[in-house]
């Protein structure tokens, strides 16, 4: 599974993209971003008000209880503000 971050999320956890291989109980959006968390200090703090983070999955906006594959790309941002 390909992860993407964006923004504040780069900066935080450290790294741009990476390539992951969650436990197969990782199976829902919300189960992801769960599994990243227990991944580092630098992944809890960036996900530490992960409501605010928003997920797509495969180019598509995701909820949490969207299914997840193996071999999907999973982009995690900030909201989007305009002006």
């Amino acid at each position: 599974m390909r992860l993407l971050y964006f923004a504040w999320l780069r900066s935080k956890i450290g790294v741009s993209e990476e390539e992951v291989d969650p436990p197969a109980s990782v199976a829902t959006v919300g189960d992801l971003v769960a599994w990243l968390k227990t991944r580092g200090p630098h992944y809890a703090d960036a996900l530490a008000h992960d409501s605010v983070v928003k997920v797509a999955v495969n180019q598509t906006y995701a909820k949490r209880d969207a299914p997840l594959a193996r071999g999907d790309e999973v982009a995690l941002f900030p909201p989007v503000t305009g002006g």
